[in-house]
């Protein structure tokens, strides 16, 4: 549940309630012989409407947009899951059926996965041109030194992305 747009929510709602009751209070005013003058009352509307009224609406639309962002973060970052999910599940999965699964375009998964990447919290071995994930432990990744796309020996030297010399599979490490 996203409280900063529920927030936000409530907050403009209130500005709205207040302001017409405001109004209404000013209305029922203007038509009293009671009253004050009718300009104090307008001013009086005014300075309500300037130092409470805006000001509740301007910090709920700041939380409604802020929630937004928020959700949008939260929803990448449970696609992100499922992606790590199904690829430590399976051992191998093409982009193409995370892309099936996720709904969203193949480009977009690649971008998904790059991000997890960046974050070094993906370790495995990528092929891009056959669209294949495959989930690798690190410590397995180091013990045997080989791709695990082709089998071919790898040369564990540095620290990040090394690509298959043999067919060309980039296996990212966390090198602790």
């Amino acid at each position: 549940m996203n409280v900063g747009r529920i927030s936000g929510i409530i907050l403009i709602l209130a500005s709205l309630v207040i302001c017409l009751a405001s109004a209404a209070l000013l209305g029922t005013q203007l038509f009293s012989e009671e009253s004050a003058s009718i300009g104090g009352q307008v001013l009086g509307f005014v300075t309500m409407l300037i130092f409470v009224i805006v000001p509740i609406a301007a910090i709920g639309a700041y939380l409604l947009l802020k929630g937004r962002g928020e959700e949008a973060k939260m929803a990448k970052a449970k696609q992100q899951r499922q992606i790590l999910n199904m690829v430590l599940a399976q051992g191998k999965v093409t982009s193409s059926e995370l892309a099936l699964e996720l709904n969203l375009p193949r480009a977009e998964v690649e971008d998904l996965v790059r991000d997890l990447v960046g974050k070094q919290l993906f370790t495995g071995a990528i092929n891009w041109n056959d669209g294949i994930l495959y989930s690798k432990e690190a410590s397995q990744l180091k013990e045997d030194h080989r791709c695990p796309n082709c089998g071919g020996e790898l040369e564990l030297a540095g620290k990040g992305v090394i690509e298959c010399p043999w067919c060309g599979s980039e296996v990212f490490l966390h090198l602790d």
